[in-house]
């Protein structure tokens, strides 16, 4: 039981990392897009 119990925490931390580090992706991703955006519109002005 103390195994199981173990596993169920552990596997509980790996899917909060997991979906944290897919958040952190995502907010990458959208630096990203948001930059190259700002970048067209400042050439698109020029």
């Amino acid at each position: 039981m103390g195994n199981s119990l173990h596993n169920k925490i552990y596997l509980g931390r790996r899917s909060v990392a997991l979906s944290a580090k897919r958040v952190q992706a995502m907010v990458c991703i959208a630096a990203f897009a948001s930059i190259g955006l700002a970048w067209l519109v400042i050439r698109a002005l020029q």
